[in-house]
C-alpha cells in the first residue's frame, strides 16, 4: 500500500508501508492492504504505520485521510516525522494540542466581541427610531 502526506507547504512522505494505524472522532482505527475505500477526518494525533519490521511515527494536526485504489492520502495543516513516539507526544502534540486551544478562544472572543457589535448597532438602531431620527 502507498501512504502520502502532504501539508499545504510540502510532501511528508511517499512510502510503501504493511499497515496504518491513525485516529478519527470515533476512536482508534488501522488500515491493512486491500482495506475497503474510505473517507475520515483525523484528529490531533500521532499516526504509526509498519514498512516491513520497523515501525514510524508522524504527529498530524488534524486533517483527512482518504483510502482509495490502495492509495492512502492524508492531508494535514501540520505534520512532524518521527521515530519515537514518546518525543512526539510530549512535545509536538502537546504544542498541537495548545495551538488548538489558543485558536478555539481566539474565536470565541472573536464571536463575542462580534455579537457585542451587532448588539449595539441594534440598540442604536432601535433608539433611533423611537425617537423619530431613524429613516
Amino acid at each position: 500500500m502507498r501512504l502520502i502526506i502532504v501539508t499545504p507547504l510540502t510532501l511528508i512522505a511517499d512510502r510503501q508501508i504493511d499497515s496504518l494505524r491513525a485516529e478519527d472522532a470515533s476512536g482508534s482505527f488501522g488500515i491493512l492492504t486491500g482495506h475497503s475505500e474510505f473517507l475520515t477526518a483525523l484528529e490531533i494525533s500521532a499516526l504509526s504505520w509498519r514498512e516491513g519490521e520497523s515501525q514510524h511515527f508522524c504527529a498530524i494536526r488534524g486533517g483527512v485521510l482518504n483510502v482509495s485504489r490502495g492509495e492512502i492520502h492524508i492531508a494535514t495543516r501540520e505534520a512532524v516525522l518521527g521515530d519515537d513516539l514518546d518525543t512526539l507526544d510530549s512535545e509536538v502534540l502537546a504544542r498541537f494540542r495548545a495551538d488548538a486551544d489558543t485558536q478555539r478562544t481566539e474565536h470565541v472572543e472573536s464571536m463575542r466581541l462580534q455579537l457585542n457589535a451587532l448588539r449595539h448597532i441594534i440598540r442604536r438602531r432601535t433608539s433611533s427610531a423611537d425617537s423619530g431620527e431613524f429613516r
